[in-house]
């Protein structure tokens, strides 16, 4: 067994795993792991020369490992693979465009081995360069998770950290297709040390995470880790029947009162058949996704499929 393991994902990103490798290692020198680390590097399925680079860093460095999938099936997928593959004493998640500073490490190791910590883990503390909308929507996704489900997924939570045997192993215990590991790092428990740093630019590169991307992967976070959606879509129709219920009692009134009254509001009828009907699609639509999330997870397709690896 090492001592360490540092799991990398990496799709399309041939202009930053030379400067991550030369980077990290200087770090692990200082923490004279240099020899007793193994990098996991795994490639996702890239479209650019990502591979080719990291069969030449791995014919050159013997702590250098890779994993390249057959398509592209997802970060997700390719933390999980590359925690299945670790054999660290301590496990490290790492992205290679070192918006995750490896020069956290020594204190990240220190948390654990000396303060009896189980995992070391790592936020952003502000939100510099990123779009606007992006951000508001970003603080908007925690914000409901903290009220939607009963883990705790902290504001600004990076991928990055460290943990032990018994973290990882805790982990890879679930095997659900629908992963949202931002979920599932609570979710599995044990003692957790936060780490606070000022957001930090790619080196080079542009992010893979489109405004849509991180829309959808919100989505399975709050379906895959609470059932109140269900819920609030059983008490908006609820609240609707009642609604409608009064207004139709004192549509009855008033006629009874006033004979010759004429019910008018055509427009105001048709505005509320449209809401109702909107309402009702919606609540289909919540059923209709954790149906989704249960047919892929009852086929048992594996979680990733390997093209190759060394």
């Amino acid at each position: 067994m090492t001592t360490l393991s540092l799991v990398v994902p990496c799709y399309n990103e041939e202009e930053t795993i030379k400067p991550f490798f030369e980077e990290t290692n200087k770090v692990l020198k200082e923490m004279n792991l240099e020899q007793d680390t193994e990098f996991i590097f795994v490639d996702d399925g890239s479209k650019d020369k990502t591979l080719e680079i990291l069969k030449e860093l791995s014919a050159k460095e013997p702590t250098v490992h890779y994993i390249s999938f057959s398509r592209n099936f997802g970060k997700e997928a390719a933390l999980y693979a590359g925690l299945n593959k670790a054999r660290g004493k301590y496990t490290a998640i790492m992205d290679a465009d070192l918006q995750d500073p490896p020069a956290l490490l020594p204190q990240m190791k220190e948390s654990i081995e000396k303060d009896g910590f189980d995992c070391a883990a790592t936020r952003r503390v502000d939100r510099k360069n990123e779009p606007p909308i992006r951000s508001f929507f970003a603080r908007m996704f925690y914000k409901i998770m903290a009220k939607a489900s009963n883990i705790e997924v902290v504001d600004g939570a990076r991928d990055f950290r460290l943990m032990t045997r018994k973290y990882v192993d805790a982990i890879l215990s679930l095997t659900e297709k629908n992963r949202f590991t931002k979920g599932i790092f609570p979710w599995v428990g044990f003692k957790t040390k936060w780490f606070e740093y000022e957001n930090i630019e790619r080196i080079a590169g542009a992010t893979k995470w489109s405004f849509w991307t991180l829309f959808l992967y919100s989505i399975d976070g709050i379906i895959g880790f609470s059932t109140k959606p269900l819920a609030f879509s059983a008490i908006s129709g609820i609240l609707s029947m009642l609604i409608s219920f009064i207004i139709i009692v004192a549509l009855v009134i008033r006629k009874l009162m006033y004979v010759d009254c004429a019910i008018e509001g055509w427009a105001s009828t048709i505005c509320i058949m449209l809401f109702l009907a909107g309402l009702q699609l919606f609540a289909i639509g919540i059923i209709g996704i954790y149906l989704s999330k249960i047919y892929i997870e009852i086929k048992q397709r594996p979680i990733y499929i390997i093209s190759e690896e060394n």
